[in-house]
């Protein structure tokens, strides 16, 4: 727990007072907890999760289930309107900012993305269902990606338009 707050606090700039790695912070202590085998101590620090979980919903408008999979290096740029499903899985050094939505297309269907490595999303982005991110893949401000975006592409529009990237190696 504590080498991936390390990282996270690196991804942020050092500025331990960025509200995106205060979400980070309750995220982590959340996933830590699940590997505590005594349930005397795990309860009490499931009940401080929730609490700070709540607090932090409310301070910060970031919402990040602990259930949720996040990749070293993950980084929240801008707060406020940030939704993200308990089903979703970020890779590594991925980067969000406000407004985005990472969720399930419908509740019959729990599966929510599964995005890659080095994925940049920008302000008010919506990643809905069943779909895969691929890999250095950037997704554009507002837009709304309902299908997969392979490596090196980037998802602009609404719907999103699949383009290849330019400066992609």
């Amino acid at each position: 727990m504590f080498e991936n707050i390390r990282a996270d606090l690196r991804a942020h700039g050092g500025h331990w007072g960025a509200q995106g790695f205060w979400a980070l912070v309750v995220y982590r202590f959340g996933r830590w907890r699940y590997g505590i085998r005594s349930p005397w101590l795990r309860k009490p620090l499931s009940v401080l999760y929730r609490v700070a979980y709540k607090l932090v919903q409310i301070l910060t408008g970031i919402e990040l289930p602990c259930e949720a999979v996040i990749g070293r290096n993950f980084v929240i740029d801008h707060f406020g309107g940030i939704v993200i499903s308990g089903y979703a899985r970020f890779g590594d050094n991925c980067r969000i900012r406000n407004g985005v939505v990472v969720g399930l297309s419908r509740v019959e269907d729990p599966i929510a993305p599964v995005i890659g490595n080095n994925v940049d999303i920008g302000t008010g982005a919506t990643l809905l269902g069943r779909i895969t991110i691929g890999d250095n893949v950037l997704i554009g401000a507002n837009a709304v990606v309902v299908r997969d975006v392979p490596a090196n592409h980037i998802a602009v529009g609404v719907p999103a338009q699949v383009k290849p990237r330019r400066d992609a190696t």
